[in-house]
């Protein structure tokens, strides 16, 4: 009877494997699909020849996009749990949800943090080098050329990394064991070194996503029909036609010396002209529901978001000073599926899921929005394999560094998992509690800069300080059509 049991235990245990790898495949292989039809929307489309160039594009596109799915995942990651934990309570023992399991949760968690680590240190700098490389001289060129060059490079980068971590090793924790523990590569020095990169991803994300929070009203305004209050909107599309006419016989006359220059500057005024025309035309098509109620409240929900995201951040700094549970490091929950983690149940978790992808959209938008990485964001058709691989590794570090984020602010109370929860940093109060105060701080700076950036420009022009150009034109100021036609920045 022994026996017997014991081969049935084993044979749960295959047929329990093969489940969650079977699930873990068809989730991936979804993403990746997505994935690889949002990187060939963006992609610069080449030309359609089977030459070395072309196999190198190929392989550099398929490391993209298991990137990317691989980000996805990674967002994905946390929701997906806290929805899961919800869904065992609720139905603890129905037959169609077994499949639903702590081990199948742990599971992701763990292939998470695994491909990340493999895609930020192995696969998307063998993309970059192997993209741009070309092969050592003397030697035949063509595919194994190149990737000899990628392989040489990719071991100076890991020297070069190495002994980067194992001087800051030395400058942070001065200790013999600290510094033994660096031989051991699987088991300390990688989960070491990817904790670094999640602090520096959760700064990233410090930094991005105050800005995204402020940011996405314009974002929104612009995709969404504004309401008319007090304009002509018939007037304002005779100007712009006007406008386009008149530019339009500039261009088929073409008289002057420096005609191919002029040409090409009124050109480009006339693509201008006929987007403000579009956006005018769709303004007038719309219905009066869609400009007086769909607006007002995409911005009353955008407020209502941002107001609860820093009210939860504000609540978890009071936490952080009388409670240690609220750490994000050694607090270990009852586990998956015995008991809901929001005091508010369903309807708690359903809110802490929407403010999860709400401060990754945020995020995103806030990244592409700073100065330094403005030449980053992606263009239709047009972008090239080298920028889609540093978007890739963007997205990766701020998608990996969002559930951690996501704990250390207090978004959410489900406890890391895998890897995730074994950061150094997280178990240091100083580092959490500063995080959390900056995040409130410069949340709370860029939303008041937002909302009285109009009141700052009036203020200045009634002093007449707008001419000494003491205030810096905001990126994302509104603006309206002028009477020539152009666009005026309020």
């Amino acid at each position: 009877m022994e026996g017997e049991d014991e081969v049935s235990v084993r044979e749960q245990h295959f047929h329990s494997q093969v489940r969650e790898s079977t699930i873990c495949f068809l989730l991936f292989a979804v993403l990746y699909i997505v994935s690889y039809f949002i990187i060939t929307r963006y992609k610069r489309k080449s030309d359609e020849q089977e030459d070395e160039d072309a196999i190198v594009n190929r392989i550099s596109l398929f490391l993209s996009t298991f990137t990317l799915a691989v980000s996805a995942g990674a967002v994905l990651l946390l929701p997906f749990s806290i929805i899961s934990n919800e869904i065992l309570l609720c139905f603890p023992q129905n037959y169609y949800i077994q499949w639903l399991n702590g081990s199948l949760i742990h599971g992701l968690w763990n292939l998470a943090s695994l491909f990340s680590n493999l895609c930020l240190f192995v696969l998307m700098p063998f993309a970059f080098f192997f993209l741009e490389s070309e092969g050592f001289a003397g030697l035949k060129k063509g595919i194994r050329a190149r990737i000899l060059e990628t392989l040489v490079m990719l071991i100076l980068l890991a020297l070069l990394i190495l002994g980067i971590v194992w001087v800051a090793s030395a400058l942070i924790d001065n200790d013999a064991a600290s510094m033994e523990s660096l031989y051991d590569l699987w088991e300390f020095y990688l989960p070491y070194l990817y904790s670094c990169i999640s602090l520096m991803g959760c700064l990233l994300l410090l930094l991005c996503t105050p800005v995204g929070l402020s940011r996405m009203f314009t974002v929104m305004g612009q995709l969404l029909v504004k309401p008319t209050i007090l304009e002509d909107l018939d007037e304002q599309i005779y100007i712009i036609t006007l406008e386009e006419e008149a530019l339009q016989r500039r261009i088929n006359v073409g008289l002057s010396s420096t005609v191919e220059y002029n040409i090409m500057e009124m050109e480009q005024e006339l693509e201008n002209v006929k987007a403000l025309k579009t956006k005018l035309e769709r303004r007038k098509k719309a219905s009066a529901w869609e400009r007086n109620l769909v607006y007002p409240a995409v911005m009353i929900l955008l407020l209502i978001e941002t107001f609860i995201s820093v009210l939860l951040v504000a609540c978890n700094i009071l936490c952080l000073l009388v409670d240690e549970t609220a750490m994000p490091k050694g607090t270990r929950g009852p586990g998956i599926g015995n008991a809901s983690l929001s005091t508010f149940g369903f309807v708690g978790a359903a809110l802490e899921i929407i403010l999860i992808f709400y401060l990754m959209v945020s995020s995103v938008v806030g990244f592409y929005s700073l100065r330094f990485f403005g030449n980053f964001t992606p263009k239709k058709d047009d972008t090239t394999m080298t920028k889609i691989i540093g978007n890739c590794v963007s997205i990766l570090v701020l998608s990996s560094a969002l559930p951690v984020m996501s704990r250390t602010l207090g978004i959410t109370r489900f406890d890391l998992l895998g890897d995730f929860g074994r950061f150094n940093w997280l178990g240091n109060f100083y580092i959490v509690l500063s995080y959390n105060l900056l995040f409130a701080i410069v949340t709370t700076l860029c939303l008041i800069r937002k909302f009285t950036s109009a009141v700052r420009e009036e203020l200045f022009k009634a002093l007449g300080l707008h001419k000494l150009q003491l205030s810096n034109t905001s990126r994302d100021s509104d603006t309206k059509p002028s009477a020539n036609g152009h666009q005026k920045t309020l």
